[in-house]
């Protein structure tokens, strides 16, 4: 008979799933991901893939097991956040609005307010810098501004008020970081202005 229940820990701190002792690999992957991601936030690349494995409860070799470099590690944890951040801003995209402007509206209510997770992404930091030079970011990093281009042009606003209005958004998102300088109200005022904009004229 067989149980859905976990069942035990194995030697790297992986909870086992089920009596067949397999490892739960998504919850794996996943707890490393986002120690990954915290880490880099916090202490930049110089943070240790020891590190990384400690902070989420694996052993240094189990996390070696998924991502057998630093810099495969450190891959995949941007492919993670880019996609984390677009799906983010498309759970904000009102379906009921049938006009131009949905998505740019949506990246506006996701950057200003909507989601804390998706407005760390431009939250003052070096560790961007760094991260750059890791081999594939950079490719990666350039797949996704294109994206983003294509599901801009595609939305129906005049390109100009487009640009102006996204890296608005992206600029709230950083100055909230800093909060003596834009307070909640001062960033509802922003938002509700840049909605504005997003509007069809």
């Amino acid at each position: 008979m067989t149980s859905d229940r976990p069942t035990g820990t194995t030697s790297t701190g992986v909870v086992r799933a089920g009596t067949d002792g397999s490892r739960d690999r998504d919850r794996t992957r996943q707890a490393v991901l986002e120690s990954a991601h915290r880490l880099l936030a916090e202490r930049g690349t110089r943070v240790s893939v020891a590190e990384i494995a400690s902070d989420a409860g694996v052993s240094k070799s189990g996390l070696l097991h998924h991502f057998p470099s630093k810099d495969e590690l450190l891959l995949a944890v941007v492919e993670h956040g880019l996609a984390a951040f677009t799906d983010e801003v498309l759970r904000h995209v009102d379906l009921a609005e049938n006009r131009p402007g949905k998505v740019l509206r949506a990246y506006v209510r996701t950057l200003c307010g909507g989601s804390e997770q998706a407005m760390e992404l431009f939250a003052p930091s070096s560790h961007w810098t760094g991260l750059m030079s890791v081999p594939g970011i950079a490719a990666v990093v350039a797949e996704d501004a294109e994206h983003w281009r294509t599901l801009f042009a595609r939305d129906g606003l005049p390109e100009d008020r487009t640009l102006v209005v996204r890296h608005a958004a992206e600029g709230l998102a950083a100055a909230a970081g800093m909060p003596p300088y834009l307070d909640e109200r001062e960033l509802a005022v922003a938002r509700d202005a840049l909605l504005a904009l997003a509007e069809p004229a």
